[in-house]
């Protein structure tokens, strides 16, 4: 099998590398990334992967998120250039966890009668005084997460292989009609879900909501609908309030201890784990790597318990 992952990023150098090393480590093949408008590290840190043979990038300076079409063209090209057997769509802060094995084991066992899957979200939440939150001390999960505007959380879709696939604005779905090659969405059991770590800290939530919030201002052609979280924190943002919102989102002592009680919380570190027990040199330049795109996991990496 062969596996692409595509990702659709703009300033996030605090969490790109730890997304990309976790995927490269887990069963991912090659990386295709569209950058847009990243003024961060970002594109230094996609330098390097792309000079060791992991990642191929694009440079998309349209300012208007068009992500459906970005990311459709990212899942066709994995197809038609990259011989794709199965494509998944993240982004940079979702890490795409296999509930055994690796993650082609884990797509291996879909049916064959099926040519996506619908993979649910976990969301991770930020602690009242950490410092620089980032994935290696969030270990906080909602029970039952809930999105920007407290719904419950949209899952995402990954795919077979498909040179005329068509992908959903947030890559919740695929728009089948206007597919010659139909794929039918298998929801039968979860070997995959995804670790979600939406809100990383005040500064990358703020330039988040600024200009991806913007950038659907000025996209015309989408209904106003699509994108309604980020459009309602953008409103914020210019009424000066975001920092209101993003302070009531963070969980102080009491409320851990109350929300870990009573089910509303789960302690997991699985992800926190994995990260620590990579190697610093990984990836390795592909032509060095045996079998790219594999790293032998920590020991507890595939157990599907939270709380280990």
């Amino acid at each position: 099998m062969r596996l692409i992952l595509t990702l659709l990023v703009r300033d996030e150098e605090d969490v790109l590398e730890a997304n990309l090393r976790y995927h490269l480590s887990r069963g991912v093949d090659h990386v295709l990334v569209t950058d847009n408008l990243s003024r961060d590290a970002t594109p230094d840190i996609l330098r390097r992967y792309e000079r060791a043979g992991w990642v191929t990038t694009h440079r998309e300076t349209d300012d208007d998120y068009e992500q459906a079409r970005w990311v459709t063209r990212m899942a066709r090209r994995a197809y038609t250039d990259l011989g794709a057997d199965w494509v998944i769509h993240a982004d940079a802060d979702e890490f795409w966890w296999p509930t055994r094995g690796d993650l082609k084991e884990a797509l291996a066992s879909v049916p064959a009668a099926f040519g996506a899957l619908r993979v649910p979200r976990r969301n991770f939440r930020v602690e009242r005084g950490q410092r620089g939150p980032s994935i290696g001390n969030m270990t906080l999960r909602e029970a039952a997460p809930r999105s920007y505007m407290g719904r419950p959380l949209l899952p995402k879709v990954c795919h077979r292989g498909c040179a005329d696939v068509v992908v959903e604005q947030g890559n919740h779905g695929l728009r089948q009609p206007e597919m010659t090659t139909p794929l039918p969405v298998y929801d039968g059991h979860e070997p995959v879900e995804i670790l979600h770590y939406q809100l990383r800290g005040w500064p990358h939530f703020e330039n988040k909501i600024a200009l991806g919030g913007a950038a659907y201002a000025r996209n015309t052609r989408l209904p106003e609908n699509v994108g309604r979280g980020w459009r309602l924190l953008h409103d914020l943002h210019r009424e000066g309030r975001l920092r209101e919102y993003y302070d009531e989102q963070l969980v102080d002592e009491a409320d851990r201890r109350e929300g870990l009680a009573d089910g509303r919380y789960v302690e997991d570190r699985r992800l926190a784990r994995w990260m620590a027990a990579l190697p610093g040199d990984f990836p390795a330049p592909r032509e060095a790597t045996p079998r790219a795109g594999h790293a032998a996991p920590p020991a507890d990496a595939a157990a599907p318990e939270a709380s280990r």
